[in-house]
């Protein structure tokens, strides 16, 4: 199986990227810079690509490098906290910073799928993965991060509408809530480790299917609420 995986230079995409190949898998780890991702690099059976989610030309550099190559699961990892919390409040908001968020979080996950979409239907059992957030729920009325927040919420529909127009290469969509995991993002007092998130996050992806598409889970297998 070949896995292509956004920002696998750290964190989750890094331990997805090492849990993939060390179970045989083909994996293509991305990373914004290559050169500093030391990590990724010196996992046995990744090939690391060079990859902004945020640039057009980027993405499809990385698409005119692959060609044709069949691609089983796309995994959209590639995010960011947006700028400082109390820079995208109520009261103030990095407009720029805002823009920017949406960019990499929201506009980012469509260019990939978009990108590789004629990649993913050559796959066996083609799937099309983003790694969302809770935050993004309009279940969850929590008045925090609003650039982040919002960014979340947007790609969730995004995908959730495009889970529709792929079922028909077959390529199965889903959104994945990692937990809050003890990450750069998430901070040393998260509740779940890296690897216990994804390890969550690979069953779960295991487990995506056509009957399933379009829907919004959590790390654990659990549905979530949108």
């Amino acid at each position: 199986m070949k896995v292509l995986i956004t920002g696998a230079n750290k964190g989750i995409g890094l331990e997805m990227a090492k849990m993939y190949a060390e179970a045989g898998n083909e994996v293509i780890g991305c990373a914004r810079n290559p050169d500093a991702a030391t990590k990724l690099k010196a996992l046995p059976g990744v090939r690391v690509e060079q990859l902004d989610v945020g640039s057009s030309d980027s993405v499809a550099a990385l698409k005119a490098r692959l060609g044709d190559e069949a691609i089983d699961v796309l995994i959209n990892n590639a995010g960011i906290a947006g700028p400082a919390p109390d820079k995208q409040s109520a009261l103030d908001m990095d407009y720029d910073g805002w823009m920017e968020t949406f960019n990499i979080n929201s506009m980012g996950p469509l260019r990939m799928v978009q990108a590789f979409r004629a990649n993913l239907a050559k796959g066996t059992n083609p799937k099309a993965i983003t790694v969302t957030s809770q935050m993004g729920a309009l279940d969850l009325n929590w008045p925090v991060m609003y650039a982040y927040c919002s960014s979340k919420a947007a790609v969730n529909k995004v995908m959730r509408m495009i889970s529709v127009e792929l079922a028909k290469d077959g390529i199965a969509v889903r959104l994945l809530h990692p937990g809050h995991v003890k990450t750069d993002m998430g901070g040393p007092n998260a509740a779940i480790t890296v690897d216990e998130s994804a390890g969550g996050i690979i069953k779960v992806i295991a487990d995506t299917n056509l009957e399933n598409t379009g829907t919004f889970m959590k790390w654990n297998g659990e549905a979530h609420a949108w």
